[in-house]
């Protein structure tokens, strides 16, 4: 038993010398890199700091420990307390720096166009006033001198209504073409005098009359069409250039600069100043700071596209340049027109409206016979129609448009891609070895994260809240589906502020194609059918504010007048209440 005993002992006792060797070889190897690592230079890191404008009186010589480290890794550091609170406000101003930059493309698109489209249109507006104004003088001189103020208003009403004021289209050249028609029909019968009662009468029944011909409804459907195009893409460029304002004024929370300071300042405390973020870090830091800008995704590829659906229109079928130029000559065929069926509208008017009083000092003449000692109404040929000093600037000015829209869709979720993709901000993305990981030299190994706020659950860089969505951007998300809703029914000619009087104006009209108003298009072939006319389907025009009680045509026929809620050129239903009305008065029209 003994001998047992002195056996182990004896075959065992070698080994507590070695085993005490080496724990003391362990300790002291471990005691020599503790101080070679807190002995390394730290004068790589301080030159970095220096050149960034920071003084180096907190810099440490050599590697301390770092177990005051807040952000970076409690390793040993070049950096004291002070400088990691520096480099962290470094890390949010060159994040927010680079959000700016990579978003002035957008900035300064948006800005420029919106000043071009914006001079233009309103540079063709003022040419289309000026070239009626010299035409007209030139053809009717004192008969439109008299009467300016007539084609004064309506531009200024068209002016107003493409600045965004509350007007609506349809009822403008309602108005303008009532007002056209009593000057005209005075002119035409200059053997007659005629009160402010008989001329309303004339003009409330208008419609029945349509002693303009087809041109009012030709007229509205290209002016319409245009206007309400040229007033969406000029908006829709303004609110393009506010949001990106503010999508990109935005302030970096305490979860996302430390995810900043740990991807591209840490190293620099570690003492490896060059060593870049590797490029999946670089992206979930990136998406975690940029989450609420994701979710902008879906409404702003939306909105891009819109805008450019709407210029395609106005560089086709909606084109703003033929539709300003074609007033005046559309205007002085709608004269023209009156003037040569002058005898049978005048005869349906004095049926309707009763005979007028004789002008003093004038014998009673037919309409005929007067109508021969006037300066006579005439159209303009194609080389007299008004032209624009831009010449064809909305084809460039849509081209130029279009080239810039398209890098634009997916930008928010492109833009962490684009930030990384600098080399400044990450390493490349086949350098997946030789970056740093968050933690050391080498390779990232969590998976990159999605786009949007909710993706961002399992963020492992950039800690999210998903339950608390940033007030701002729904805001902004907002704005887009408005502007886009905007922008969509101006694709159809309809205008959303005006859904009820617009009626007619756009989309019931998209089938309708002229020459003079679809470049490049020629002749539509369905020739437009005009239906038959039938009274009853069109209400009498409103009066207006000059009504007074008691017209020829209401003390003729024992009427009292009919409001409509339309105007006198929309294509709306009749009142059931107006029905007898107007079947009473019908026959006298035709």
């Amino acid at each position: 038993m003994s001998s047992a005993v002195r056996m182990d002992t004896r075959l065992n006792f070698p080994t507590y010398p070695l085993m005490v060797l080496l724990c003391a070889v362990c300790a002291l190897s471990g005691t020599r890199s503790a101080v070679a690592a807190a002995g390394r230079s730290c004068a790589d890191t301080r030159q970095v700091y220096a050149e960034k404008g920071y003084s180096t009186g907190t810099a440490p010589l050599t590697q301390i420990s770092g177990e005051h480290l807040r952000l970076c890794p409690q390793d040993y550091t070049c950096c004291s307390s002070q400088m990691e609170e520096t480099l962290a406000l470094q890390s949010e101003r060159d994040f927010l720096k680079a959000v700016e930059e990579n978003s002035q493309f957008l900035l300064t698109t948006f800005t420029q166009r919106h000043r071009r489209f914006d001079e233009f249109f309103r540079e063709l507006i003022d040419l289309s006033e000026k070239s009626m104004n010299q035409m007209f003088t030139k053809t009717y001189g004192r008969l439109f001198t008299q009467n300016v103020h007539v084609f004064q208003e309506l531009f200024v009403e068209l002016r107003r209504y493409y600045s965004g004021g509350s007007v609506s289209l349809s009822e403008v050249l309602s108005d303008f073409w009532s007002r056209l028609v009593e000057r005209v029909f005075s002119l035409v019968n200059p053997q007659y005098q005629f009160s402010e009662d008989y001329l309303e009468c004339v003009s409330k029944h208008a419609e029945q009359l349509q002693p303009f011909g087809d041109v009012p409804r030709r007229l509205r459907v290209q002016v319409s069409r245009a206007f309400i195009a040229a007033r969406a893409l000029s908006q829709g460029l303004a609110t393009g250039r506010d949001i990106v304002n503010k999508a990109t004024k935005l302030t970096a929370d305490s979860e996302c600069v430390r995810g900043l300071m740990r991807q591209w300042y840490c190293p620099l405390c570690r003492g490896m100043p060059s060593l870049r973020p590797c490029h999946s870090l670089c992206l979930n830091v990136m998406k975690g700071c940029l989450a609420n800008q994701g979710d902008l995704d879906t409404e702003w590829n939306n909105f891009i596209d819109a805008l450019y659906q709407v210029s395609e229109k106005l560089e086709g079928p909606f084109n703003m340049e033929l539709a300003a130029d074609s007033i005046s000559v559309k205007v002085s065929e709608a004269i023209m027109h009156m003037q040569e069926n002058s005898v049978s509208i005048s005869t349906k008017v004095f049926q309707g409206c009763g005979s007028p009083r004789p002008a003093p000092g004038r014998s009673k003449r037919s309409p005929k016979e007067s109508g021969g000692n006037r300066r006579p109404f005439r159209t303009y040929s194609p080389e007299e129609k008004p032209t624009t000093a831009a010449g064809t600037n909305l084809d460039r000015l849509v081209t130029e448009l279009k080239e810039r829209l398209r890098p634009m869709r997916s930008f928010w979720v492109s833009l962490p891609h684009t930030i990384c993709n600098d080399e400044k901000m990450a390493a490349d993305v086949t350098n997946e070895d030789r970056c740093w990981n968050g933690q050391t030299r080498g390779r990232y190994l969590p998976d990159v994260t999605g786009d949007g706020l909710v993706s961002q659950i399992n963020n492992p860089e950039v800690e999210v809240d998903i339950a608390k969505p940033d007030v701002r951007t729904r805001q902004l998300i907002m704005e887009l589906r408005v502007v886009t809703n905007k922008l969509r029914h101006a694709q159809s000619g309809q205008d959303m502020d005006f859904m009820d009087s617009e009626e007619g104006s756009g989309s019931g009209d998209q089938g309708e194609r002229y020459n003079d108003d679809w470049p490049g298009y020629g002749p539509y072939s369905p020739p437009y059918n005009k239906p038959p006319h039938n009274p009853a389907s069109n209400p009498a025009k409103p009066p207006r504010v000059r009504e007074k009680n008691g017209s020829k045509w209401n003390r003729n026929n024992g009427h009292g007048r009919v409001k409509s809620a339309t105007s006198q050129l929309s294509f709306s239903l009749v009142p059931l209440l107006s029905l007898p009305f107007m079947v009473t008065v019908a026959p006298m029209w035709r």
